[in-house]
């Protein structure tokens, strides 16, 4: 998108060049909480991430709103609807199937947070609307600690003025996030950017203030380096040709799910699939194979949703 345009068409809407880049800052913090940005950094422009699924997106649309259908009540099917409708940027839609699943499961702090992402993404005029404030809200009253939420609200903090408060804000949420959290790089870069934009010295804050350590729960993804799509295969793919790109990272995921239908009980191969679809941008099918996880190993349940928070599955 061309900078200039897009700043001049917002402040016509009424949004301030400031307010625009900390949106920005704000949908490039979330694509790299849920993975996709390691795929979207690496590799060269193509379309969106479901249509890489090798599915067209009309029928895998068809398909999920048909379970929609089959499973009116059923949170995670209304859950993998909205996901995927984000990724075709139908945040409308996205939102319409986010407020079907806090319907049905409204104890989700993960839920009410990707509700109220839909509702920014989807306004065209009012950078944090009401209806995204009050679904964030939620999402922090459940879990005071649910990143989107927090770094949307520090949001709102800075479009009102409170630079600094904002800041604050996305410090805290700094020093809470987990070592090696794919979103980590990209909060630093909105606190510098900021910082910068209103004048507020952050360089020695940013030095001293360290992500935390993993938790047990969170180790084995980072720490044990369990092989699948990372960084350097994606850059790997990104020096071949399309079509061996595409093989490259379908062979990945293949070998994978053939592992896992042999073996339904490797907990660890399911938090490799997780991460490999959403590292694809798959977010529907990274949060069906959280469900097919837990199905198979109800005993991982806990290990399995503290991973899949840790990659952004939807409905973690």
């Amino acid at each position: 998108m061309n900078e200039t345009n897009g700043m001049r068409a917002d402040a016509n809407r009424g949004m301030t060049g400031t307010n625009r880049a900390i949106l920005i800052a704000a949908c490039v913090l979330l694509a790299a909480a849920i993975g996709y940005a390691i795929w979207r950094d690496s590799a060269p422009a193509t379309a969106d991430p479901i249509a890489r699924s090798g599915t067209a997106p009309s029928d895998q649309l068809a398909a999920l709103e048909a379970r929609t259908q089959s499973e009116p009540n059923s949170a995670e099917a209304w859950t993998a609807l909205g996901a995927a409708r984000f990724d075709l940027s139908d945040f409308a839609g996205a939102a319409a199937a986010y407020e079907k699943a806090t319907a049905l499961s409204p104890e989700s702090a993960g839920l009410w947070s990707a509700l109220g992402e839909a509702r920014v993404m989807g306004s065209d005029s009012d950078p944090m609307p009401t209806a995204a404030l009050s679904a964030f809200d939620k999402a922090i009253a459940l879990d005071a600690k649910d990143p989107r939420a927090r770094y949307f609200l520090a949001v709102k903090k800075d479009i009102g003025g409170d630079h600094r408060g904002a800041i604050d804000d996305w410090f805290a949420l700094l020093a809470d996030t987990p070592q090696g959290a794919p979103w980590e790089a990209d909060l630093r870069r909105t606190i510098e950017q900021v910082g910068a934009i209103h004048k507020i010295d952050v360089a020695s804050r940013l030095a001293s203030t360290q992500a935390r350590p993993l938790t047990a729960d969170e180790m084995p993804v980072a720490a044990r380096a369990i092989p699948g799509p990372s960084r350097s295969d994606m850059e790997a793919a990104s020096q071949l040709p399309k079509g061996q790109q595409d093989q490259m990272i379908k062979g990945m995921v293949d070998g994978l799910e053939a592992k896992l239908k042999a073996n339904p009980a490797d907990v660890d191969r399911w938090i490799m699939l997780m991460r490999s679809r959403m590292t694809l941008g798959e977010s529907a099918k990274a949060a069906q194979a959280l469900k097919d996880g837990i199905a198979a190993n109800p005993a991982a349940a806990r290990r399995l949703k503290a991973q899949a928070q840790l990659l952004g599955v939807p409905g973690a």
